[in-house]
């Protein structure tokens, strides 16, 4: 484990700040250590000297002064620290509900959303034992170590040459216990994440599970991580124990080697006394800040395995975004799909050629698995692929999301906690309460007032009622944004045929407005009331070019050739 990640200085800047005041507050506490000695010894000397109490005040003076200083320098090290780590805490967590933005949810449905949620809570949360504990130690043993070493040197040769001898024993002591608390860590890391993720997944699938009886399975298999993750636990406290002994023991007998020696020279009387008192004060407080690395080592494991976790996503790839993503797209302006290849799991879907004309349904149609929503993620920005998406002659195809000639509602219905006014309204710092009543009404839900709360798992509606919302939703933001493209992924899979005709009357008064509207279903009814098909078919293993989409008809009998 490096002591420093060079991505926490790129990716976090109040992190260079906290390591500029870290050095500043190290270098007063060296300062202090090196007057607390100089003072204490001094003042040995003199008093064994048979100077009186007057002539001793300055030194006490000094004394007392040399404590104060270190008192306070260590006490502004400490709240650097903390404010450092809530700061950085705040940075990183912001960076990455950014990326985790732009990278959109085709990546997130590839990982689980609770092992994502236990990185940014829990696991940031555990940089704090990071900046409070081992990163001011590390700061004062690159500033205070050498100072003090040179000092010694400077006073005492003998000593200095001993203390540079036996220095580096700590070091390696320290790597070798690194690397088995990194692995060891590791595990314990990952553990928690299992813990973790298994226990939101039992959570959000309660009802399913005791539906099916199989709630007590899942409890046995929570107990059996949680034990697994004590079992580690214990261990990583064990090689913690051990190693601070380890690093105790060798720093112990180095300050004894020097100490053994200048008792030798004081009987000799090759060593004044003065001289021997100040090296031996300043002998331990080299070794100090090293053995409190060490020891603190430990503490940092934890938030650099998260940190690590962050960094990953921080250093995930996004498609470069064209510097003309925000240009305006009138409505009226028809989309063509040029090659279009969606890559999905490191694999590419079959290439689309396709006109999606202003003014018209058109509907994608296909086998479970062909890659129609796969397509319309591609439309919004959300998934990486090959080709071109052109919008009203213009290639679109690097627009950065969120691309606002387009509106969209997915396969899901993501509701956000509050009232149906902000999930209709998502976005909007001024809602329009007017439209909002309009788009719920046309989306066939009359009955749902906007007032009514809903949350993120959609509790306090029914299925049908949380897509008739997400399509609500689709339906404000095309007409707040004045959106010429408006996509809608299977959105009357979960509704009966009354709400599922009030879905296809939406989306055709929407084409009536002049948008290109798109829409993903596998229903008849939807089917049938579309200006145009684009058959979406599975691309055989063997092929990897060729055609992918073709028009089979539509409700009005006409053709699109697509290749």
């Amino acid at each position: 484990m490096r002591p420093v990640d060079p991505r926490l200085l790129r990716y976090a800047v109040a992190a260079r700040t906290f390591f500029a005041l870290g050095g500043l507050a190290g270098f007063l506490q060296t300062l202090a250590i090196a007057a607390f000695a100089w003072s204490a010894s001094s003042l040995v000397v003199r008093a064994i000297g048979g100077a009186s109490l007057a002539d001793l005040g300055p030194l006490i003076g000094a004394l007392a002064a040399s404590i104060a200083v270190r008192f306070l320098a260590t006490w502004w090290a400490d709240a650097n620290a903390a404010q450092a780590a809530a700061r950085v805490k705040s940075e990183l967590r912001r960076s990455v509900v950014a990326k985790i933005s732009a990278l959109g949810p085709a990546w997130l449905a590839r990982r689980s959303s609770a092992s994502v949620s236990t990185t940014v809570g829990p696991g940031l949360d555990a940089l704090d034992g990071y900046f409070s504990r081992y990163l001011p130690q590390l700061i004062l043993t690159a500033v205070a170590t050498p100072l003090l070493l040179a000092v010694v040197w400077w006073e005492d040769w003998l000593s200095g040459l001993i203390v540079t001898i036996t220095l580096p024993i700590i070091p390696v002591f320290m790597v070798l216990i690194g690397w088995a608390t990194q692995s060891m860590q590791a595990r314990q890391w990952e553990r928690l994440t299992r813990l973790s993720s298994a226990f939101l997944d039992v959570v959000g699938g309660l009802s399913t599970l005791i539906l099916y009886g199989r709630q007590h399975r899942q409890a046995q298999r929570i107990r059996s991580v949680s034990d697994e993750s004590r079992v580690q636990t214990m261990k990583v406290l064990r090689l913690s124990f051990l190693s601070g002994f380890a690093l105790e023991l060798a720093a112990s007998l180095s300050v004894a080697l020097v100490a053994v020696s200048i008792g030798i020279r004081l009987i000799d009387g090759d060593l004044g006394l003065g001289v021997g008192l100040f090296v031996l004060l300043l002998a331990p407080e080299v070794f100090l800040p090293l053995r409190s690395v060490g020891t603190q080592f430990h503490a940092a494991a934890d938030g650099v395995a998260a940190a690590d976790d962050v960094f990953a996503i921080l250093d995930a790839p996004v498609a470069e975004a064209s510097a003309s993503a925000g240009a305006p797209v009138p409505r009226g302006s028809s989309v063509v799909l040029e090659r279009v290849r969606v890559m999905r799991e490191g694999a590419a879907l079959g290439a689309v050629d396709a006109v999606l004309p202003a003014g018209r349904v058109t509907a994608i149609a296909g086998p479970s698995g062909s890659g129609k929503s796969s397509l319309l993620a591609a439309l919004v920005g959300f998934a990486p692929h090959d080709g071109r998406i052109l919008v009203a002659g213009r290639d679109a195809t690097h627009d950065a999301p969120p691309r606002p000639w387009i509106s969209w509602s997915g396969q899901r219905a993501d509701l956000v906690e509050g009232d149906l006014l902000a999930n209709v309204a998502l976005g909007d710092d001024d809602p329009d309460v007017a439209l909002a009543r309009r788009c719920l009404d046309e989306a066939g839900a009359p009955e749902l007032e906007l007032t009514r709360s809903a949350d993120a798992e959609g509790r306090g509606l029914s299925g049908g009622q949380s897509q008739r919302v997400a399509v609500a939703r689709a339906a404000y933001r095309a007409r707040r944004l004045d959106c010429a493209v408006v996509a809608l992924d299977e959105p009357t899979s979960a509704l009966d045929a009354v709400a599922e005709d009030a879905v296809v009357r939406l989306a055709r008064a929407l084409a009536e407005e002049g948008r290109a509207v798109v829409v993903v279903s596998h229903r008849e009814a939807v089917l049938a009331s579309a200006d145009s098909i684009v058959a979406i078919r599975p691309e055989p293993a063997a092929e990897v070019a060729g055609s992918a989409a073709e028009v089979t008809g539509s409700a009005a009998d006409e053709s699109v050739e697509v290749v």
